[in-house]
């Protein structure tokens, strides 16, 4: 009998235990966390969305694929680089290829992405950089390096009629450096970028 009671008790305490930590740790805690983060960085809690003409239109964090629903490029939208995650920059299947550097497919990828660039960007498939033609670990990378951006310019300004240093003078001012002055490589939002792009007038 004695042994029975204290197993019950040992039962009873236990799942008081759990009660109390799933309302401290799971409700309260969080609770916590959300309203700092809704006063002090709301933007961000929320998803970094970015909007215009109070429509949301993407988010800060995840990028976006510029084509038509064949997959080709749209000429007259910069590029961002290529993603693994589902169909393309699908947040729902975050990832990579997962293919190492000497994979028969990969290597195949790249191949036909930088014939592809050449003769979209009509640059020498030397000197396209390699964000251009490798997927982000995560698949929703939104940036590309400021080389990139820079190589769509010809491209860009041509298929929309405007002149080529306005459209440069647009990158380069949408060039974000390393975090701190040290984290990071410099980079270009591709969803901003063509935001402010679509304003300019042709």
């Amino acid at each position: 009998m004695s042994s029975s009671r204290t197993t019950v008790r040992q039962y009873w305490v236990a799942i008081r235990a759990m009660l109390i930590f799933t309302v401290v740790l799971g409700v309260g805690y969080t609770a916590i966390l959300t309203g700092i983060g809704q006063l002090v960085l709301p933007w961000q809690s929320n998803g970094s969305l970015i909007t215009v003409g109070g429509k949301v239109v993407g988010s800060a964090l995840i990028g976006q694929s510029f084509t038509d629903k064949k997959g080709n490029a749209l000429p007259e939208w910069f590029q961002s680089r290529p993603s693994a995650a589902g169909t393309g920059y699908d947040a729902s299947a975050s990832g990579g290829s997962n293919y190492g550097p000497e994979n028969a497919d990969l290597i195949k990828a790249v191949k036909e992405r930088k014939a592809a660039i050449a003769k979209l960007d009509g640059v020498s498939p030397s000197s396209i950089p390699a964000d251009a033609l490798t997927g982000s670990a995560s698949g929703l990378d939104p940036h590309i390096s400021p080389e990139y951006a820079l190589e769509q310019v010809t491209r860009v300004a041509g298929a929309r009629n405007l002149s080529e240093s306005a459209v440069k003078s647009l990158v380069e001012s949408k060039i974000q450096l390393p975090d701190l002055g040290y984290l990071g490589e410099p980079r270009v939002n591709v969803v901003d970028l063509n935001i402010a792009l679509a304003s300019l007038k042709g």
